[in-house]
């Protein structure tokens, strides 16, 4: 499961790795030349509307469709999705191929976590969670990783396309990988956990349809734009997000520690979001900022671009084995969950100020890259303090009718997150950098330290019933 998990991010971070760039670039190299807000709106919608479709993939996999075949008919649509952008060119190359992808990852993410928690039910007790899911992330950050070195240098040497192609044949080594594997899953990866009723799927189909042409009617009247794109998935991130706490909580089937659970989730979800926000701005405002004032030249080389945001990863790669093993060596002296996504939103909060001092110290001439670089590892190396520990909790604390829906509901944290990049990398091309950098070292610092202090409340709330 790690490595079809490590090939399919290593397609999708290969693609995310050269896309912002893409849309930037002049059309003499290659890119698109769009507004770079035009241009952070779409990354930013993009990343989002990929983790909002978890929703819909969690959803299918818990009462339409097998989590096994779920994460199948996803790797193939994935897989046609990078083969159009690898062959098409253009905007609307661009538009199909992107949706293709959304479609996909929603069908894959959210089902392959569950398994991978089927798999820890079976094999593991609860204090080696934490630490296993540590390395499966650890293979999500190696594909992070490899695949934007490798596209990344694809596109500086040969073009973008030949970089979107490398993309599609990392996803293709995920689709066999997985077809290889799959038939030593537990059999609760083969079971659909709560079925619909045959009489709601005409209900169902009609209303996807519905949906989908609201869509396509929202586009064509220019309703549905670049520059709103990242506005519009926010929106939809936190409905969403709405929803699935109020059903969960209004549920007969949850139980009053089950719904204890869910809101102590609540202000961790909320946290998260904003982590992410402020990590995903490498695909956007960071990468406005690079292509502005970042000097990719070293003697006669040009320095790829996409490598600069493989850093980020990369730190977070390299950390994950130690903190693992502190984890592991702590025991049940380690810090909470609250105090872990705490200590993960501080740092990243004081990067942003790192960047502040640097950027101010340069001026207006360029900021040198071993100093982005270094930024990208202080922010990067952040990420294991919130993302595992997420996924690790939304597999430990979901209430048993909607265990499916909690891991998709975790997801949308990178949902919100990713469409906030957008906004922000909007809001960056708005304001001066002095400003912009003061605002996101000031929130994050703030909020982590606000989270470390209601540590033990928030704590109590998501052990409610739970033998820890």
């Amino acid at each position: 499961m790690a490595f079809t998990e490590l090939w399919e991010r290593y397609s999708f971070y290969g693609l995310q790795g050269i896309l912002s760039f893409y849309l930037l670039y002049a059309l003499s190299d290659g890119g698109l030349a769009l507004d770079p807000a035009a241009a952070a709106g779409i990354v930013g919608a993009y990343g989002g509307a990929v983790y909002l479709s978890q929703i819909l993939g969690a959803w299918l996999g818990d009462r339409l469709v097998s989590p096994q075949n779920m994460v199948l008919y996803g790797a193939v649509v994935i897989t046609g999705g990078h083969v159009v952008l690898a062959f098409a060119p253009g905007l609307a190359g661009l538009g199909v191929g992107l949706t293709c992808i959304v479609l996909g990852t929603g069908a894959l993410k959210t089902n392959i976590t569950s398994i991978f928690g089927f798999v820890l039910d079976q094999s593991q007790d609860e204090r080696h969670r934490d630490a296993s899911f540590s390395y499966f992330y650890m293979a999500i950050n190696i594909g992070a990783v490899v695949g934007p070195l490798t596209t990344g240098l694809a596109q500086n040497e040969l073009g973008f396309h030949y970089g979107f192609g490398l993309a599609a044949i990392g996803m293709g080594a995920a689709l066999v990988q997985y077809v290889a594997s799959m038939k030593q899953l537990p059999e609760r990866a083969r079971t659909i956990n709560n079925p619909l009723p045959a009489n709601r799927r005409p209900l169902v189909s009609l209303t996807a349809i519905a949906c989908v042409a609201a869509i396509g009617i929202a586009v064509a009247t220019g309703l549905l734009r670049a520059a709103n794109l990242s506005t519009v998935v926010t929106v939809a991130a936190l409905v969403a997000a709405a929803i699935y706490f109020l059903t969960m909580t209004t549920s007969s089937a949850v139980s009053r520690d089950e719904r204890r659970r869910i809101l102590g989730y609540l202000p961790l979800f909320l946290a998260s979001g904003v982590y992410f926000g402020f990590l995903f701005q490498k695909f956007t405002a960071i990468s406005i900022l690079i292509t502005e004032r970042i000097d990719l030249q070293i003697g006669g080389w040009t320095f790829p671009v996409a490598w600069i945001t493989t850093v980020s990863p990369l730190a977070a790669v390299l950390i994950t084995p130690l903190i693992a093993k502190v984890w592991n060596s702590l025991g049940e002296r380690q810090p909470g969950t609250v105090a872990k996504v705490a200590i993960g939103l501080t740092q990243i909060g004081c990067a942003y100020l790192f960047l502040l001092i640097i950027s101010e110290a340069t001026g207006k001439a360029d900021i040198p890259l071993a100093l982005i670089l270094l930024f990208m590892m202080a922010a990067g190396s952040s990420e294991v303090f919130v993302g595992p520990i997420g996924l690790s909790l939304a597999t430990r604390i979901g209430p048993a009718k909607f265990r499916s829906q909690m891991v998709g509901l975790n997801f949308l944290t990178l949902a919100l997150g990713s469409s906030l990049a957008g906004l922000l990398g909007q809001l960056f091309t708005e304001i001066d950098n002095a400003s912009y950098f003061t605002l996101t070292a000031v929130c994050g610092i703030g909020i982590g330290l606000t989270l470390f202090a209601v540590r033990r409340p928030v704590g109590r709330l998501l052990d409610a019933g739970l033998e820890r």
